[in-house]
């Protein structure tokens, strides 16, 4: 009995060797976002917080960013193993850097629609989608909106337009004091901001690219090709995470804007509570992402997305759209759940 009392205590002792063994073998992946810790990076804030990402084996490291671009030209670059980037700059680097060897690569939409929109407010004499011929539009040159105007425009056959550029700082300033009509911008960033600036929401008028005929995608997960060839494992653990606490944040918004709190503890509780939550409902629980499934996207949608951006994007080759995205490393049983019925 006592040899068997022995051996049993060094069973166990070995399996706490390993145990605590595999606790620090983790793989290191360092994560890029399109923008600062507000209230839409808590789908990867949450999912990191909560240890989820250590639980499939991954250490991840989260670092706010300065816009989808630069978030794509990061990955590439090899500074990032994975970021989150707009589907069209990611688009425009494939077709602007055809021989580029680390091309990143999305394998998870998030935003199923872009949250692009038109904005003004009332006693800017834009009333209607129609009144925007010839009138003044702002938005900085990088803007996704602004960059994607045409498409808004042949959709609803409006005019020329006058566009006047600017530091993002400055858009809804400059239509406040009634130097622009509109701007264009992402719905949950410029709505909040114009509140932010003294305009009353019932005062605020939008115009959703998608509910007016631009069904462009948002957002996605984009990987390094270096990291798909060396570890496609890891893609797989990380999505895995993500999605589990996509589900969690998805469920309870308000309660996930605490781990943006815990990155960055000057934000205001109360206004990014309502950033996620229009970030949501326009751009990731819409009618398109229910149709398709989250996560995934409709193959015909993307090809045509992949056509419209080389053309007004006036990119150096045209986009394939089998080079700029990779569905599987999706998690596709855990999907079915995500989205509220």
């Amino acid at each position: 009995m006592s040899i068997n009392l022995q051996v049993l205590k060094r069973l166990f002792l070995i399996i706490a060797v390993v145990s605590s063994g595999n606790s620090f073998a983790q793989t290191a992946i360092k994560f890029q976002l399109d923008w600062r810790f507000e209230g839409p990076s808590a789908f990867f804030l949450e999912p990191a917080a909560k240890g989820y990402f250590k639980q499939v084996g991954l250490d991840v490291s989260i670092d706010a960013g300065n816009g989808s671009g630069n978030a794509v030209n990061r990955v590439a670059s090899g500074s990032y193993d994975i970021g989150f980037a707009d589907m069209a700059a990611l688009m425009e680097f494939h077709g602007n850097n055809p021989d580029a060897p680390n091309k990143p690569v999305a394998v998870m939409m998030v935003y199923n629609n872009t949250p692009a929109s038109v904005i003004t407010i009332k006693g800017s004499n834009v009333k209607k989608i129609s009144d925007l011929t010839g009138k003044k539009l702002g938005a900085p040159v990088f803007d996704a909106g602004r960059r994607s105007f045409q498409l808004f425009q042949d959709a609803n056959k409006l005019g020329p337009v006058n566009w006047i550029s600017m530091d993002p700082a400055l858009r809804e300033t400059m239509l406040v004091k009634g130097d622009l009509d509109a701007i264009t911008g992402f719905g949950f960033t410029s709505i909040l901001n114009l509140e932010a600036r003294g305009i009353k929401a019932e005062d605020i008028i939008a115009f959703p690219f998608a509910q007016n005929g631009v069904k462009l995608y948002g957002n996605a997960i984009i990987v390094s090709p270096k990291l798909i060839k060396e570890n496609p494992a890891a893609i797989k653990a990380f999505l895995e995470a993500f999605t589990k606490g996509a589900k969690e944040v998805i469920a309870n918004p308000d309660d996930s804007i605490q781990y943006v709190k815990q990155k960055d503890g000057i934000i205001n509780v109360d206004l990014e509570k309502r950033r996620l939550r229009l970030a949501i409902k326009d751009a990731v629980v819409t009618p398109d992402a229910k149709a398709e499934g989250f996560g995934t996207l409709s193959l015909p949608r993307l090809a045509l997305m992949a056509s419209q951006v080389s053309d007004i994007y006036k990119t150096k080759t045209r986009v394939n759209p089998d080079f700029v995205w990779d569905g599987s490393f999706l998690p596709l049983a855990s999907l079915k759940t995500v989205l509220p019925k």
